[in-house]
């Protein structure tokens, strides 16, 4: 059992319970899934997918899935089925982890961080954050990397408010900015 996870049932569930909003551990939010998602560009060079498919495998530990256009956007140059993306799921002991690594090693090394932005929330319980460069994981070798490849990652409560949810990404350790 990662820290994260044994942090979130010995100290975070206790919290919440004694916050007063929740009569019982059933009832406390918790985590259900995080999702990873890289949109690509592939255009100009077909190994650009592949290579955000390598990225999110040393990443996360599981392989992702290619994500392909729903319709044609002429705009951007982009065909009904042409692969647009990569994206991972994680559950488990697989999601605690990753947010274990993602929060104590990869955020303190965005250069001048001071917090994720707090309004990141969808109305439903769920956060979504951008990530510019995949470079801030320990994981990532900078000699390999070709493409800065951004990412979103998606953190996905049983929460039913944005506040709840809020509250058990702060104890969870989410450094929130002001």
């Amino acid at each position: 059992m990662s820290q994260l996870q044994e942090h979130y049932k010995t100290n975070v569930v206790e919290q919440l319970i004694k916050g007063g909003k929740y009569a019982n551990r059933m009832q406390v939010p918790k985590l259900e899934k995080v999702v990873i998602n890289m949109g690509v560009n592939s255009k100009h060079d077909k190994d650009v997918i592949n290579e955000a498919q390598a990225e999110l495998v040393t990443i996360t530990g599981q392989k992702p899935i290619v994500t392909h256009a729903k319709k044609s956007v002429a705009n951007f140059n982009v065909r009904e089925g042409m692969p647009v993306g990569v994206k991972v799921t994680l559950r488990g002991k697989r999601m605690y982890e990753f947010l274990e690594r993602f929060l104590n090693a990869a955020l303190p090394r965005i250069r001048d961080f001071r917090g994720v932005n707090p309004r990141g929330f969808d109305g439903r319980g769920s956060y979504t954050m951008g990530v510019k460069d995949q470079a801030i994981f320990p994981e990532v070798e900078m000699d390999k990397v070709k493409h800065n490849l951004g990412m979103d990652v998606t953190i996905v409560t049983s929460a039913n408010t944005d506040a709840e949810a809020k509250e058990l990404l702060k104890l969870l350790g989410m450094p929130f900015s002001s």
